[in-house]
């Protein structure tokens, strides 16, 4: 089976979703969360390649989606449907799993990038405008993962157990290396990691650390890293991100994680006021995106052929994969974590302020 015809068992969706978004009517007056209405949506809009908002608050037109397998890369977690980027994205992605395999590194394990039209998505804040993407620190094993396999294999945490450090047992250089070679693409802007792993990199690179600037430190991120790109040629509505700061970061702002950002957090005394109902989390509706994405959402979906990445390697031959259908409601109900395992128990702080990111 190619992998368009496995692709394209995921195009079947319940007979009651569908018959919710099937209609072309205003979803800006509509009381339905945009997390839903894009959650539907299994295929991208037939427009051209255009960003809208930022990468917290958009959508994305004309989005490709990555093969599920690739000369040098497999995807993850396929049932949740989040393969899907902008273009220039999609060839970063193959052209940084050529630059690892030179390196040593056996290949890339794909996670999360974006819905088929964007928007958000559950488990992620960004991952909105197809510019990001989750890429294991777990390299590729010699065989190729079934279905089942990608969806319950666990990604490895690079900390120690119970700790905000790097394993020296499991990380190396080739990890490093990774790192540095995604840094080096022009286009891309942040690669999030977990604190400790930063100071790994301040600890260990010698000679040219500017691409340390690109490497920024955040919440999570001990699995995989979090690489971001900036707004692409010919999308005027995309909104960019702050330009990260020019210098390795090895500084008083790293040092900030530790002494505050990852600090435990310290119990309150139990509160003898009357206990209120919690207060519902509001929920992000579609006339909170730019105004584009209701045209995105409504748009004709395109052939997923034709937006399917072409594999530069015309020698290359995806292997078989026995694909379920898609289900829209199990994408709702999805996490985005890339372990299967239960985190450890560090009670962490997450205070509002902090150094630049």
């Amino acid at each position: 089976m190619g992998v368009n015809l496995i692709l394209l068992r995921m195009m079947a969706i319940t007979v009651a979703v569908a018959s919710v978004f099937s209609n072309s009517t205003s979803y800006a007056q509509s009381n339905v969360s945009a997390k839903k209405l894009f959650s539907s949506q299994i295929l991208p809009a037939d427009l051209k390649p255009q960003v809208y908002g930022g990468y917290t608050r958009g959508c994305i037109a004309g989005a490709q989606t990555i093969p599920v397998d690739g000369p040098n890369w497999q995807a993850m977690r396929l049932s949740r449907n989040r393969h899907w980027g902008h273009p220039r994205l999609l060839q970063i992605i193959e052209e940084l799993s050529v630059k690892a395999a030179d390196k040593g590194w056996n290949g890339l394990l794909v996670g999360d990038m974006s819905q088929p039209r964007g928007g958000p998505s559950p488990g992620h804040r960004s991952h909105q405008i197809g510019l990001d993407v989750d890429i294991w620190f777990t390299p590729m094993p010699e065989k190729r993962f079934s279905f089942k396999e990608r969806e319950k294999t666990s990604a490895v945490s690079m900390l120690k157990k119970g700790s905000f450090y790097v394993d020296d047992n499991k990380w190396s250089q080739s990890r490093t290396e990774l790192l540095k070679a995604a840094a080096q693409f022009p286009e891309v802007e942040r690669l999030l990691v977990h604190p400790g792993i930063k100071k790994k990199l301040c600890d260990t690179v010698k000679g040219d650390r500017s691409w340390l600037s690109k490497v920024r430190p955040f919440w999570g991120h001990m699995y995989h890293f979090h690489m971001r790109i900036g707004c692409p040629a010919g999308s005027p509505g995309c909104k960019s991100q702050n330009a990260a700061p020019k210098a390795d970061g090895c500084d008083k702002s790293l040092a900030w994680w530790f002494k505050s950002g990852l600090a435990p957090k310290k119990k309150a005394k139990a509160p003898t006021v009357v206990k209120k109902k919690p207060v519902k989390r509001k929920q992000m509706l579609l006339s909170s995106l730019p105004r584009a994405c209701e045209t995105v959402l409504n748009a004709a979906p395109r052939d997923l052929a034709a937006a399917t990445l072409k594999v530069s390697d015309l020698s290359f031959a995806a292997p078989q994969i026995d694909m379920p259908i898609f289900d829209a409601n199990k994408v709702l109900n999805s996490k985005a974590r890339t372990s299967t395992k239960k985190p450890a128990s560090i009670a962490v702080a997450i205070p509002t302020k902090r150094p630049a990111s």
